[in-house]
């Protein structure tokens, strides 16, 4: 039997890349996937796609910066299906020009990047929760990356050392707090929060440049949204391998 089956689960910016490859993987695991994205014509063909290989897809639309469009998405998943079991927050930006050191980034660029990597998963995340309280077992994943370690940018002789998109990193190093907060919070409900460093994947954001492909980037995400009721919460793991804070 399918221990998935009966699931439901939401994954933003879920239309490219990572986010598009963690629906396919949860879909073939047997979870009922809402494929969320900005435009909902794309969206929707992205889930027919998936649809006709038998996979339990179905579109979303959702502009996780715009507040009308996340309480739209809250009341239709409530309607559709009373609950959610995985909120997998995918959706995010990389602004900055690596070519201009950290104090000549625009202010606006900061602006823009906390906009979609903090605040609008907070924003997603607290509209979501009561969904998610319905659930045998929540789980949220974050997917931060191993740029948001704070331990790593200090130490000289660290892969990371030297890649210093301050607006970026600092929105990743956001994200592994809220995730520690939140799991704070929840830690006496079956919900479980953690955050994933994906791995440095090819995709569109860093020009197709990247160590491994997409498929391998989604496998952490889809692991940890797949956490069985003995798994960890408040961690901040790479395929379960742990990272430092």
């Amino acid at each position: 039997m399918n221990t998935q089956q009966n699931k439901i689960a939401l994954v933003t910016g879920a239309t490219r890349g990572i986010g598009l490859e963690t629906v396919r993987q949860l879909a073939r695991a047997g979870v009922h996937t809402l494929l969320a994205g900005r435009r909902y014509e794309t969206a929707l063909a992205l889930a027919q796609e998936l649809q006709a290989e038998g996979l339990p897809v179905e579109a979303l639309q959702l502009d996780v910066t715009d507040a009308g469009s996340i309480d739209a998405a809250v009341r239709d998943v409530g309607q559709r299906h009373g609950r959610l079991d995985i909120l997998v927050n995918n959706a995010g930006v990389l602004l900055e020009d690596p070519s201009l050191p950290p104090s000549a980034q625009p202010l606006d660029t900061w602006r823009r990047t906390f906009d979609t990597n903090v605040h609008a998963l907070v924003a997603v995340t607290q509209a979501f929760l009561p969904l998610l309280r319905r659930s045998a077992a929540g789980r949220i994943v974050n997917v931060s990356s191993i740029l948001g370690s704070q331990a790593l940018h200090a130490d000289p002789a660290s892969p990371i050392y030297d890649f210093k998109v301050p607006a970026y990193n600092a929105s990743k190093a956001a994200v592994n707090n809220w995730t520690l907060s939140l799991a704070y919070e929840l830690r006496a409900t079956p919900i479980k929060v953690n955050t994933v460093h994906p791995g440095y994947v090819r995709t569109d954001m860093n020009a197709g440049e990247g160590e491994i492909d997409v498929a391998d980037g989604a496998r952490s995400s889809v692991q940890m949204a797949l956490l069985g009721a003995d798994g960890p919460s408040g961690s901040f793991t790479h395929l379960g391998q742990v990272l430092p804070w």
